[in-house]
């Protein structure tokens, strides 16, 4: 009897929704259920901003990437059903924004995400 395992997570549709600015891209890594969590100077530990299935995970995802700046993956770590990975972006002025985010899975899809962010003030 062989065991099935879980359908992969895609770290290569990540990198090109992060880095084409695809929002459509990135929305199709979420389950309908997922939950997000964004940690930095405005929406801080105890009072995060928090984003409940895919529709407000579209809006967050769509203004994110909609905006004129650039996104790199930098390093994503995918361990069982966890990922983690951190992303860099600059807006034309130079203003640089790093986040860090970790992931859990269900069915190689993104169910619950934690994004911990700052930017140059």
């Amino acid at each position: 009897m062989g065991t099935s395992a879980s359908p992969a997570f895609d770290t290569e549709i990540l990198r090109q929704g992060i880095e084409g600015h695809n929002a459509d891209t990135l929305l199709s890594l979420y389950a309908d259920d997922a939950e997000v969590r964004v940690v930095d100077r405005n929406t801080q530990p105890s009072h995060p901003l928090i984003k409940h299935g895919r529709n407000e995970i579209s809006e967050m995802l769509n203004d994110i990437y909609g905006r004129e700046m650039t996104h790199k993956l930098e390093q994503c770590v995918v361990q069982g059903d966890h990922v983690a990975f951190t992303e860099s972006c600059e807006y034309p002025d130079g203003v640089k924004v790093l986040a860090s985010s970790m992931m859990s899975l269900r069915d190689g899809k993104i169910v619950d995400q934690t994004l911990i962010q700052a930017w140059d003030e």
